[in-house]
């Protein structure tokens, strides 16, 4: 009893329209007060939103559906949500408990239970690379993202940016990088929950200052060193459009690259990172190899001296002259000469040039001993001169002049070993010598012969 006017009652079991009484000491009521049972109606089940979940206990999922007033359970399979809310008679929010696979959802009211749907259990995702995992500040770039479980992918976060993404499969995913600065971490979601982190770094453009040694060959293969700035990450380096063979970052700004092949002339060095390419800053000139022609003259003497003319072409960058093993002082004359003192030497040796365009041909420098005489036949003659003398000695074939005192003689040369020359007008006696390619020879004495009188 509430009051002397209230009463509250349990409604018995029953059915149909009964007469309700109330019994006192002073007798029972007569008032005609009814209560009719009504039949009580199952809830139903329309949808679950979402419809799958981590495995996890946690997960908020809304019911739609009716009759959820009163509702005493809901079930994920044959396992009761830890809690939920009637929000209304058409709506419920509970709290998936954890699980696996696929289970059925059910409401119980005290009208009975509903129909039950599907709520899935999803594993949740898991990321293992990022490719690539480094691109330009600006952004825009593609990158692929692989892991496990990621079909139902319907979030991808670079930092706390969300992107727009393409689901390729279960294992990949594509999503466009934002603009961006440093490091960020990024994860993907599902409805299985958030993956692991991985970190995406933001390359700011690079930057090319001197390219050293500033020239070489046209056939590449020399070491050039590169320096400039945001040189991390980087995947090539070009000689104009031809890439670098190879290269090696020694450090954010310096590369040594391996120079490729190329026709002589100027190209533009670039770093190609995953910040994107430099701007042409630095440029390489291709030096074609120089050759030779000639040697001016190609001989000389053993002790040296002479000064030798090299003909060819490509000569105006030349670095060294070699003679044989030995490095020489050298004068560029223009692109086609460069001339140097012949050091001393014995019977051959080869000469070659070289430029930043690589080494020269050979030409071949024959060292000539000097002449030696052993004799003169006749060793007199006329003052009036005109006698023809036999000269023997060695080394006479390449005899470039004959003298008789001061005098320059007329000469033939016969072999190696003997020449004739024509006595000039003289008196008393003259010094004869020989000079040819080796150098000047002995004196032998030739005598004039006064007439008589």
């Amino acid at each position: 009893m509430v009051s002397d006017t209230q009463i509250n009652a349990t409604v018995p079991t029953g059915s149909g329209t009964v007469q309700i009484t109330v019994t006192t000491p002073n007798g029972t009521s007569t008032q005609n007060v009814t209560f009719t049972y009504a039949t009580a109606t199952a809830p139903t089940l329309t949808s679950l939103n979402p419809a799958s979940g981590p495995t996890g206990a946690g997960n908020t999922v809304v019911l739609t559906g009716t009759g959820f007033t009163g509702a005493t359970q809901v079930l994920f399979g044959t396992t009761p949500a830890p809690s939920f809310t009637v929000n209304s008679p058409t709506q419920i929010t509970a709290t998936a408990p954890a699980g696996s696979g696929s289970v059925q959802v059910k409401v119980t009211t005290p009208g009975g239970s509903s129909n039950t749907l599907t709520y899935t259990y999803v594993s949740g995702p898991a990321i293992s690379s990022l490719s690539p995992s480094a691109g330009p500040q600006a952004g825009g770039n593609t990158v692929l993202i692989t892991g496990t479980n990621l079909a139902n992918t319907t979030s991808v976060h670079f930092g706390t940016t969300s992107v727009a993404f393409t689901v390729l499969s279960s294992t990949q995913v594509s999503a466009a990088a934002p603009p961006g600065t440093g490091s960020v971490n990024v994860n993907v979601t599902t409805p299985g929950g958030t993956s692991n982190n991985l970190t995406y770094t933001y390359s700011a453009i690079p930057t090319v200052g001197t390219v050293s040694p500033g020239q070489g060959p046209t056939a590449g293969g020399n070491t050039v060193m590169i320096t400039g700035t945001g040189f991390s990450g980087a995947t090539q380096v070009l000689f104009g459009t031809t890439p670098a063979p190879s290269f090696t970052v020694n450090s954010p700004t310096q590369i040594t690259a391996t120079a490729p092949a190329g026709v002589a002339g100027a190209v533009a060095v670039n770093v190609v990172t995953p910040g994107g390419t430099s701007s042409p800053g630095a440029f390489y000139f291709y030096v074609a190899p120089p050759a030779l022609t000639s040697l001016s003259p190609p001989s000389g003497p053993a002790n040296g001296g002479n000064t030798v003319v090299i003909n060819g072409l490509s000569l105006t960058l030349t670095t060294a002259v070699h003679i044989g093993a030995a490095s020489v002082p050298f004068t560029v004359l223009n692109d086609s000469q460069v001339s140097f003192a012949a050091p001393p030497g014995t019977s051959t040796a080869n000469v070659n040039v070289t430029t930043p365009g690589g080494t020269s041909n050979n030409l071949t420098y024959a060292y000539v001993a000097a002449p030696a005489l052993s004799g003169l036949n006749p060793n007199l003659g006329p003052e009036s001169g005109g006698t023809v003398v036999t000269v023997t000695g060695t080394n006479l074939a390449t005899t470039t002049s004959v003298h008789f005192g001061a005098v320059s003689a007329a000469y033939t040369v016969l072999s190696d070993t003997q020449l004739t020359a024509v006595a000039p007008p003289g008196t008393g006696t003259a010094n004869v010598n020989v000079t040819a390619t080796g150098g000047t020879s002995n004196n032998l004495t030739f005598t004039y012969v006064p007439p008589p009188g």
